[in-house]
């Protein structure tokens, strides 16, 4: 059967078979820079990525950047489970939420080990609002006076908190802390023994630290560790989408676009115009 005879038959338009289909010019450019962002943040969804893309100065939609996602066989994180409520018998719900910058901090510590196996011990200082994370010191020990110290710091620079949220370690609960506190009229919220998720923003944040930075880094001396943390702890708060957040990052004043209004550069490797904290990273890594 002639090509005439047969589209005749099934009511379609001769070019529609003579018309070879084409794809977007800069889909491999945008291919590429997904893969390589994926590659550069294992544990970043496609929704993350595309906030990436268009920081970088990409015009591209989530549904096309999830088709490019799903064709190149990459892999979405697990989800976490969601977490109910804190009630009381009454029915009044008892957990402190913040509502403002300020108003609720948690910290918590966490620990990793050097490649020798000597210990790595973070203390995690987040803004329960914002999500920044406003401090990380590395050190083998932290103690009740390291935790005063770093809380020192904070408040010269952004004053006291109304509450700050922890569990009950020996660090947190020691009487010169509450005292300190209590002088500066910060209200001290302690979880109930043994229920971490009443810490919850606090828990998911040192998730994340471990998920997408602690589990992927080999750390050979404690220099080295506190240079590459801090380095994470820039690039969470400036670069990294929180999707709790609208896909923005907790402190987007920090980064030059945002803060010069400086021009969107044209569409090419996004890799290439991450800001430079982020650059610098990959090179560490």
């Amino acid at each position: 059967m002639s090509e005439r005879r047969a589209c005749c038959v099934l009511r379609q338009h001769r070019s529609t078979q003579r018309k070879a289909p084409r794809g977007r010019d800069d889909e491999a450019a945008l291919t590429a820079d997904i893969v390589e962002l994926a590659s550069r943040y294992g544990r970043y969804g496609y929704r993350r990525i595309a906030a990436l893309l268009r920081d970088a100065g990409w015009r591209v939609n989530l549904k096309r950047v999830e088709r490019i996602w799903r064709t190149e066989g990459l892999k979405v994180p697990q989800r976490q489970p969601k977490r109910g409520r804190l009630w009381l018998a009454d029915g009044s719900c008892i957990r402190l939420r913040p509502d403002r910058p300020n108003h609720v901090w948690s910290y918590d510590f966490v620990q990793d080990r050097t490649h020798e196996g000597r210990k790595l011990r973070m203390l995690t200082v987040i803004d329960e609002y914002t999500r920044e994370c406003l401090a990380l010191p590395v050190a083998r020990q932290l103690k009740s006076d390291d935790v005063l110290a770093t809380l020192a710091d904070l408040f010269a620079e952004r004053g006291p908190p109304e509450h700050i949220r922890s569990d009950n370690g020996s660090e947190f609960t020691a009487t010169v802390v509450r005292e300190w506190l209590g002088r500066l009229g910060v209200k001290t919220a302690f979880i109930t023994p043994g229920s971490p998720w009443e810490n919850g923003y606090n828990e998911s944040f040192n998730g994340k630290l471990r998920d997408e930075f602690l589990d992927r880094e080999i750390f050979y001396s404690l220099t080295e560790a506190r240079i590459l943390i801090e380095a994470w702890r820039v690039h969470y708060n400036t670069v990294r989408p929180h999707s709790a957040l609208g896909y923005r990052p907790p402190a987007p004043e920090a980064t030059a676009p945002a803060s010069t209004g400086a021009p969107r550069l044209p569409s090419g490797s996004a890799t290439l115009r991450l800001p430079s904290a982020v650059a610098q990273e990959a090179s560490m890594v």
